[in-house]
């Protein structure tokens, strides 16, 4: 089974998927195999690894550990083709759609392709539609784009619908690492109500209630990072995360 229809399959069953983000610069190598295990007994769908200003050192290391520690997938979440590596089991092949810096519409996928090609990795292609999250965030600085309003619902659905046109399997709405609003529920209603593809929404999520919120609004994935960071003991943070959202 390939990793998107493994995808499908738990939003099928579940109703919904989790995945929990991994930042290399945020997460020691030393406690992967600490930490791996109950990112899996926790209940989470998936990893994803990837950080906006992650250098991609020692990645091939970094991926064959987690993987060493887990029998979920791993997706790598590249924000550059330095962030690639044959050891995943996918990679979310991604355009940033809202943005209209040529070097994240095209120019980045464009080195990401080959590379994908001669590792003969799953590509999981993916329109990534950046929504303001209330502050700065690292995506918004390194990709020099602008994020759009979080009243332009419009803006979010006609984006949205260009990924579909595209022949992309999913869309991304993304406020933003650390991001101090989440992407409005309004807005995944819209932009759900008006395509067909799966919907992931990530940013700002820092519980479980918030989580379900998303679900609620249509979203059928959901990404979390920074909820987890620095903490030692987090099963039991995922068990919560993952009841909430997998309930029908």
């Amino acid at each position: 089974m390939s990793i998107y229809s493994y995808l499908l399959r738990i939003k099928e069953v579940k109703g919904a998927g989790f995945f929990l983000l991994i930042d290399p610069d945020k997460r020691e190598f030393k406690h992967l195999k600490r930490i791996v295990p109950q990112i899996e007994k926790g209940g989470a769908d998936a990893i994803f690894v990837g950080g906006s200003t992650y250098s991609g050192e020692n990645l091939d290391g970094y991926i064959k550990e987690i993987k060493r520690n887990t029998t979920i997938p791993i997706i790598l979440f590249p924000a550059s083709h330095l962030q690639i590596s044959k050891h995943a089991d996918a990679i979310l092949f991604m355009s940033l759609l809202s943005g209209r810096n040529p070097l994240y519409l095209v120019d980045e996928p464009s080195r990401i392709a080959p590379l994908i090609k001669k590792h003969g990795c799953e590509s999981i292609s993916c329109g990534y539609i950046l929504i303001d999250g209330g502050c700065s965030t690292s995506v918004a600085n390194i990709s020099n784009t602008l994020p759009i309003p979080r009243n332009r619902i419009n803006f979010a659905k006609y984006h949205a619908l260009t990924a579909q046109y595209f022949g992309m399997k999913l869309v991304y709405l993304e406020a933003g690492s650390g991001a101090k609003l989440t992407v409005p529920d309004r807005m995944i209603n819209a932009v759900k109500s008006y395509i067909d593809l799966p919907v992931i929404v990530g940013g700002g999520i820092k519980d479980a209630s918030v989580a379900r919120e998303k679900i609620k609004a249509g979203a059928d994935f959901i990404v979390v990072g920074n909820a987890f960071e620095g903490k030692k003991c987090i099963e039991e943070m995922v068990r919560k995360f993952a009841e909430s959202i997998h309930r029908k």
